[in-house]
């Protein structure tokens, strides 16, 4: 088969060899060394007995050797299991063992947590960075195994509602479909196309339109270690970018730097914003430097994107995200799932070639967001009278953190594991910066301090995972007659929860 990412990979290589493909800080990679370099990637995961199917973890920061390493695992035949460099080892360990990976490349400096999630777990064979740094040289070589292209080529694990991550699978085909769409409906993806990533490459944005879409479409993709809003100004101009993306906070960063006034971005084609709410004010600062900055819906379930405004209409509608894609459909249903009202709200359906086939090993969780050919959100949205969808709010309690997806189970078990705690509740609360960070608020005995609770997070959880603000209470949690507690009734307890209580951090 040869409609793959390797395919793809190794026709740009033979063909625009010396294109630059990826670009990080003062450092070029070509397509010719792209293919080289992940081909021998390949050749050394097969050689140490990594096989077809097998899934094999990538835990480290943006870097150079990232997107040769990602795509040797796919070339090797394996599944790509990219992670949070931000993980702590018992999150580590959590992921991997609900990816049954037990193979993983890590940047040196974080092989101690990778080597730490061992001992809670099976063992990982760990091929640090500076054994895939020693393949950059070597022979010419083309080398690739590739999947069927209904098998997985990666899976990409989000944060549940239950506390359990689960794996978004990924595959040639709805890679593909997703790459083909995009060219059809996003100026800034074509042949040749330059694209700005200032997000982490392990995530939906960097993996997906990022690294893969520009190895299909043969572009150069500009990857920043983090972002830094003056820096990726000048490196719009200076590399003349055409595709951008992004949560509130990166556009509302990249405009207040003082570049961004006298800066040239005509460029940018396409530019699109999710994961928070957007202020109309943020728009119209992107609209005056003649960029249509363009809200969109989507999930990792559905390759990322599944709606956004049209250009001609994000002036007029900033507000909405469009009406889906040409061959993606979104429809607002109701209770009973026939097509909401305009005005009406109800959940957010999805379907098409880009949606996943199905989250791994999770059958039950299957069966209960695809029904009958449609991916349920779990989302609330609204239509007007010419079909414009809105994003409304979650369904689910998932808190969205400067795009990334916190799960309030996840920090709801650290904390009452804590001595004094009896029982905790964990709702977001309205960042400036964030969007949105968690809260946490609990039932404790006197003698537990807000500063217990944050060490607590702060041993076995990720950053910005940790709450900012905790409310500690005498009186048992409000609950709802099955026993459970009512996070309805805590959210309407503390709506100001923000402007009575300090950060704890």
């Amino acid at each position: 088969m040869s409609a793959t990412v390797g395919a793809a990979l190794a026709w740009w290589a033979a063909n625009t060899p010396e294109a630059a493909a990826f670009v990080f800080e003062e450092e070029t990679l070509d397509y010719a060394t792209a293919e080289a370099w992940s081909s021998r990637i390949a050749q050394h995961l097969r050689a140490e007995g990594v096989r077809e199917g097998d899934r094999v973890g990538l835990f480290a920061p943006n870097s150079v050797p990232w997107p040769v390493a990602a795509l040797g695992v796919v070339k090797a035949g394996a599944v790509l299991v990219p992670l949070n460099s931000r993980f702590k080892a018992a999150e580590l360990r959590k992921v991997l063992a609900d990816a049954g990976a037990d193979v993983v490349i890590a940047d040196d400096a974080l092989k101690g947590v990778v080597d730490e999630a061992s001992t809670r777990g099976g063992p990982v064979t760990v091929v640090p960075f500076s054994a895939v740094d020693v393949l950059r040289a070597g022979p010419e070589t083309s080398f690739r195994v590739d999947r069927a292209e209904d098998e997985p080529i990666a899976i990409i694990f989000t944060s549940g509602s239950t506390g359990r991550s689960k794996g978004v699978v990924l595959t040639n085909r709805t890679l593909l479909s997703i790459v083909f769409e995009a060219t059809l409906v996003e100026a800034g993806f074509h042949r040749g196309s330059s694209t700005l990533l200032v997000l982490p490459l392990a995530f939906t944005p960097g993996l997906v339109w990022g690294l893969l879409m520009t190895t299909v479409l043969g572009g150069k993709l500009v990857i920043e270690k983090e972002l830094s809003p003056s820096r990726a100004v000048r490196l719009i101009e200076q590399h003349r970018i055409e595709a951008i993306f992004g949560v509130p906070l990166v556009y509302q960063a990249l405009a207040s730097a003082p570049e961004f006034a006298g800066a040239d971005l005509e460029s940018l084609r396409s530019a699109v914003v999710g994961g928070a709410a957007v202020p109309v004010a943020l728009l119209q600062a992107w609209a005056a430097k003649n960029v249509a900055l363009r809200q969109i819906y989507g999930m990792t379930e559905a390759g990322g994107i599944a709606t956004s405004t049209p250009v001609h209409e994000f002036r007029e509608h900033p507000d909405t995200c469009g009406r889906g894609h040409i061959f993606t459909e979104v429809m607002v249903v109701a209770d009973d799932g026939t097509p909401a009202p305009a005005g009406q709200p109800g959940e957010l359906v999805i379907r098409g070639p880009g949606v996943t086939p199905g989250y791994w090993d999770s059958p039950e969780v299957n069966a209960e967001v695809f029904r009958d050919g449609w991916l349920h959100s779990g989302d609330l949205g609204v239509t007007d009278e010419d079909g414009r969808i809105r994003f409304v709010d979650r369904l689910k309690d998932l808190i969205i953190t400067g795009g990334i997806n916190v799960s309030p189970v996840e920090l709801e078990q650290v904390v009452d594991a804590i001595d004094g705690i009896a029982e905790s509740v964990v709702i977001a609360v309205p960042d400036p910066k964030f969007g949105e960070t968690p809260a946490v608020i609990a039932h404790a005995a006197p003698g537990v301090s807000e500063a217990d609770v944050v060490a607590a997070c702060s041993e076995v959880l990720a950053d910005f995972k940790v709450p900012r603000y905790v409310v500690l209470r005498e009186e048992p949690l409000p609950r709802l007659p099955s026993g459970k507690i009512s996070r309805t009734a805590v959210r309407e307890q503390y709506a100001g929860l923000t402007e009575q209580y300090a950060k704890v951090r």
